[in-house]
């Protein structure tokens, strides 16, 4: 007998709900609830810097403006969505599956330490998934993250902007061509601009300086996946595997891995894909 299931899916840096638009129906239209939030600084919460919407646009104020959105903290985004798991576990007959892609797996981790108990599994995909307190600046100077693409996109100084910002409305063809590569090499032109559409140019960088916080006790506990992006140059494939490894070795037992042959952006290039492998880690 066919029971439904519940996903909570959570966005990556400078991204929103938007992410999960492809995801989202095939997913229900298979029986199962979800929830697609805007994590806090993120979407409808976001806040923007002035130079980035004055026309003309002077790229030296962008560069050095301190953001509205500094001050989005970890703390706001972990409460968030444990408001979130909680309401849709209210609705449903199962906990949560919690899903997390690229810097969302951060949230992940924070949230799966925080309510353990109140979730089924956790979902990486392509995903800063660290052990035991490791900050996400580690993993960045891990040499499996090397060719990374994402550090030749970002502008000015976090530490002075507060935030790590690109440029989603820039009008160079080779910063655009870039951005494409990094995030959507193997998404439709016509995909790859709706998703700038709706993209942020302030992603808040005290997100990134807290330690990662799970435990054996609890975090270790909960049944835990990560899908591979083959093709990713924001997080390389290498450096997926290294972040699996190390929190395996960890929390001393084994993740459950799939691959998919794509970008770092599977939701917009393989959502058909991508949900069916979200299915098949609750069906089976």
């Amino acid at each position: 007998m066919f029971h439904p299931k519940s996903f909570v899916l959570i966005h990556g840096a400078w991204h929103d709900h938007h992410s999960w638009d492809f995801v989202v129906p095939v997913l229900e239209n298979a029986g199962h609830l979800v929830t697609a939030l805007d994590l806090p600084g993120a979407g409808v919460t976001a806040k923007y810097p002035s130079s980035y919407l004055r026309r003309p646009f002077d790229l030296e104020a962008f560069t050095a403006e301190h953001s509205p959105n500094a001050n989005v903290t970890q703390e706001e985004r972990t409460d968030a969505v444990i408001t979130a798991v909680r309401e849709l576990n209210a609705r449903s007959s199962s906990k949560a599956v919690l899903v997390g892609h690229s810097l969302g797996g951060l949230t992940v981790s924070h949230v799966a330490e925080a309510i353990s108990d109140e979730l089924s599994a956790v979902v990486y995909c392509s995903a800063l998934m660290l052990p035991s307190n490791m900050l996400h600046t580690q993993m960045n100077a891990h040499e499996t993250m090397s060719g990374r693409l994402t550090p030749n996109l970002e502008i000015g100084d976090p530490v002075k902007t507060g935030v790590m910002r690109f440029n989603p409305k820039s009008d160079d063809p080779n910063y655009r061509a870039l951005v494409k590569a990094a995030f959507y090499a193997d998404v439709t032109e016509e995909r790859f601009q709706l998703a700038l559409s709706y993209l942020i140019p302030d992603e808040p960088a005290q997100v990134t300086t807290i330690p990662s916080p799970i435990t054996k006790k609890n975090f270790g506990r909960i049944s835990r996946y990560y899908i591979q992006c083959t093709q990713d140059n924001a997080i390389p494939l290498a450096a997926q595997q290294e972040m699996v490894s190390l929190v395996d070795a960890d929390m001393n037992n084994a993740t459950t891995v799939h691959s998919l042959e794509s970008s770092h952006s599977p939701f917009f290039s393989h959502p058909e894909e991508f949900a069916q492998v979200l299915k098949e880690i609750v069906e089976s």
